[in-house]
């Protein structure tokens, strides 16, 4: 193919390289003319290699920049994963634990609470809340959890409650998925992380996590949430079983979601992490691969940020899964948000990432900048908060003049093995307390 080149909306001029596939070129040049492309166009993109992979990335890089402009966000924001106790036996997860084991913990509400105070005072206006599905779940327990923490944090966005969780909420609390999402709503939950949808394919999710969640119920609950004013997060967990097109039919199923709803704040694709997860380390799904290499992650955003672009503007790289230099430059790759802080998060590190405890802001900054890009700091709504030269500032948050080595915030182990938390102790005495909410 010659060297194809386009006019963009301001007068810039954009070129695909050379030695480009006329398919994928005809693809990207649909795509970079403001198209949707398909699902079967997208395929094809999944598949691209050599130069025609170099164009895919150049392509979303383009629209990106067309789209939302350089500037990166992140957001200041705390972990809370309440207890590691579930009844689900997901082939993926490294971070449950049935009630018996010695592993099990549950945070107490007063623990929550302060941990969340702890997150305020660091600079934190986001907590994102979930966790396992401990036994004989009180209904209402996530509901009366919401309000207990925005009793004491009134300005606190909870970003709270999977999926996964609100279903269960609803089928112990005996109630429709709509009442129970009105429940949360009018508890305090601000929006709802669009966890727990892995691969919105009903064979693949029976081969990874029979018993899980749905495909129908996922979408049922996210767009429950839709229609009742809380926006909430996408995702995708890819590098497993699943084929290229499984993963093209998520992001257009997402894409189909969003044209009915609009409540989707960004789209998160996150890698399989294998090294603990039980159904690799047991050998327990047949054609189970060992994670996305580093071409796929790349690709998954370059595709992610061509077939969303119309519809979800913020595409999200995770520096915990993919660790800080790839998220680096899934930058260039169609992305324009560099996650959290987190403070603490125990799922992806319990799988066995090398990163995710906690990120400094002015960490972020560097490395947003270091990709020629703009920081800002946004809420959870990607609303801008305050935004940051092209050179180093001397802002300083809270959070950044804690010392590296300070393990006031403790990892996923130290919880596990911490005496004050064991399930048994403190899940008795939270559902003997626990208020019946009608």
């Amino acid at each position: 193919m010659t060297d194809e080149r386009r006019q963009t909306t301001d007068d810039t001029d954009f070129s695909l390289p050379l030695r480009v596939d006329p398919e994928v070129g005809r693809i990207l040049g649909r795509a970079l003319d403001g198209n949707d492309i398909s699902v079967d166009e997208g395929v094809t993109l999944f598949e691209a290699s050599g130069p025609s992979l170099t164009a895919t990335i150049h392509t979303a890089d383009e629209l990106r920049r067309r789209t939302v402009g350089d500037v990166v966000t992140y957001v200041i924001n705390r972990n809370i994963n309440f207890t590691n106790v579930c009844i689900k036996h997901c082939g993926f997860c490294a971070f449950s634990r049935e009630h018996r084991e010695e592993e099990g913990y549950f945070l107490p509400m007063e623990e929550v609470i302060r941990r969340a105070q702890e997150a305020w005072d660091l600079g934190a206006r986001e907590i994102c809340v979930q966790a396992g599905l401990p036994p004989k779940m009180d209904g209402y327990y996530y509901v009366e959890l919401t309000k207990a923490i925005k009793r004491a944090l009134p300005d606190m966005h909870i970003h709270g409650f999977s999926p996964e969780e609100v279903l269960y909420g609803a089928v112990r609390a005996r109630c429709s998925i709509e009442e129970y999402v009105r429940a949360l709503k009018d508890a305090g939950v601000g929006s709802l992380p669009g966890t727990s949808a892995e691969i919105l394919d009903q064979d693949v999710r029976d081969r990874i996590a029979p018993g899980r969640i749905t495909k129908d119920q996922w979408i049922e609950v996210i767009t429950a949430a839709h229609r009742n004013g809380l926006r909430t997060t996408s995702t995708i967990m890819y590098g497993h079983v699943e084929t290229v097109r499984h993963r093209a039919e998520h992001i257009g199923l997402l894409r189909d979601i969003q044209r009915e709803t609009g409540g989707f704040t960004e789209f998160v694709p996150l890698s399989f992490i294998a090294e603990e997860a039980p159904m690799y380390k047991k050998g327990l799904v047949e054609g189970l691969r060992g994670g996305a290499t580093g071409a796929e992650v790349i690709k998954m955003y370059a595709v992610s940020r061509i077939m969303l672009n119309n519809w979800i503007p913020n595409i999200q790289a995770s520096w915990v899964k993919e660790g800080p230099k790839l998220a680096q430059m899934a930058l260039d790759a169609g992305c324009n948000d560099f996650m959290g802080t987190l403070i603490n998060e125990s799922i992806s590190t319990s799988a066995g990432a090398i990163y995710g405890q906690r990120m400094a802001p002015r960490e972020m900054r560097a490395l947003i900048r270091e990709m020629g890009r703009i920081p800002a700091e946004r809420d959870t709504l990607y609303r801008i908060k305050k935004q940051f030269g092209t050179i180093e500032d001397e802002h300083f948050d809270p959070l950044d003049l804690v010392d590296g080595t300070d393990e006031r915030f403790g990892s996923y182990v130290m919880l596990t093995q911490d005496s004050r938390f064991r399930f048994e102790d403190n899940y008795k005495r939270a559902g003997d307390r626990a208020p019946a909410t009608p």
